[in-house]
């Protein structure tokens, strides 16, 4: 899946399970921090947001909470993250 696509599902799939109705996809930054700046998500929306991943994409998470928030970093670390648990 070209990364765009990913990037561009991904916005969707942020919007879908954290309910953020007045936003649109175009609205989020693919290079933004969705965290606490830019979009600023909170911990229980990294929460819902992994399990939302998890299901969609089979993704297996590290232990290492700091591996992590460099992969929920922004939109971009996300799908380069899911590109690369998928080959």
């Amino acid at each position: 899946m070209a990364n765009t696509e990913l990037e561009n599902e991904l916005k969707k799939l942020i919007i879908d399970a954290l309910e953020l109705e007045d936003i649109s996809p175009e609205e989020i930054k693919t290079d933004e921090a969705l965290f606490i700046d830019g979009l600023g998500l909170d911990s229980i929306d990294a929460l819902e947001l992994g399990m939302a991943l998890k299901k969609k994409y089979n993704l297996k998470m590290s232990d290492n909470k700091e591996e992590n928030k460099k992969y929920f970093y922004s939109v971009k670390t996300l799908a380069e993250f899911i590109d690369s648990q998928s080959k």
